[in-house]
């Protein structure tokens, strides 16, 4: 073998292991997430909440120095899974979810880049500079912890975790602050088309699953708005409504207990199980999470 060809052969060599190497882990499951502050997370973490199965996994998107996290590395999903000091929110168990029904060799990881109090016109490409222009100071410290765009921030960040697996649904919770806006699910049509868009995912493969608001059963301040919630597969076929009938709710009634995040992130988690064709372990609690069409009440 002259040195040109055995040359040739070293770079084809080269370039077959660098390509399995950097290779998308098909078994590897990506969720993004995105919304306000019940998707951030609000209630106490407790100690029952901090032991996860090295399975889930929580790409940090920003530096947090105080859980020995990097912006852009995945890491065992301890919460807090938005930023460095967040709560519980309904990714952590619909997490555990998936992960207690699905085969042992797949991993499942999160991405959730959320702002507490925003309204959705945050995450729209054109209303977000104006928005974020007229937003109190403590909600503009979140949004700069976003690079001041937390849409194109979540495109990136999702770019990122395509490099490690595959998107296979986006969950949605947001509404308090577009209460009683009846263009709100054309809103979150626009930014799911968006994200189908940059990320050069199909529809038909990645559902759209859009939390309840607090219920009215526990006094929920906006639980009118689940009504236009509820609308929201009318507008987006692959959409579904998890329903928050009986998540017990915080003495604000805006914000979820502890117990109401691990209810509403049970169902958001079996409703991804059936969408991906699995049945729940007998060990989970059945909770009711579709009645009619794809509307979880």
């Amino acid at each position: 073998m002259n040195l040109r060809i055995f040359s040739l052969a070293l770079l084809a060599t080269v370039v077959l292991f660098v390509g399995d190497a950097s290779a998308q882990n098909k078994k590897f499951y990506i969720f993004l997430c995105f919304g306000q502050s019940n998707m951030e997370g609000n209630a106490r973490i407790q100690p029952q909440d901090t032991v996860v199965d090295p399975r889930l996994q929580i790409l940090e998107t920003v530096d947090c120095p105080n859980l020995k996290r990097a912006k852009g590395n995945w890491y065992t999903a301890v919460p807090p899974l938005a930023r460095c000091n967040t709560g519980l929110t309904p990714a952590d168990y619909f997490g555990r979810t998936l992960i207690a029904a699905l085969p042992p060799d797949v991993t499942v990881g999160i991405v959730n880049v959320s702002v507490a109090g925003c309204k959705i016109e945050l995450f729209q490409k054109d209303s977000y500079k104006d928005y974020a222009a007229t937003a109190p100071s403590w909600m503009v410290n979140m949004i700069n912890e976003y690079g001041g765009n937390p849409y194109v921030h979540l495109v990136e960040m999702a770019k990122l975790a395509q490099k490690s697996g595959v998107i296979k649904g986006i969950l949605l919770h947001q509404g308090e602050s577009n209460a009683n806006d009846t263009l709100w699910t054309l809103k979150v049509k626009g930014i799911y088309d968006m994200l189908l868009k940059d990320l050069h995912l199909k529809a038909k493969k990645v559902p759209l699953l859009a939390g309840q608001l607090v219920d009215e059963d526990q006094g929920g301040k906006c639980a009118a708005m689940n009504h236009i919630i509820d609308k929201l597969p009318e507008v987006i076929p692959n959409a579904y409504v998890i329903n928050s009938i009986g998540c017990p709710a915080a003495s604000d009634k805006l914000h979820f207990t502890a117990d109401g995040y691990r209810i509403l992130g049970t169902r958001y988690g079996l409703q991804m199980l059936n969408l991906l064709g699995y049945k729940a372990p007998a060990t989970t609690n059945p909770l009711p999470i579709q009645t009619t069409g794809n509307t979880g009440r």
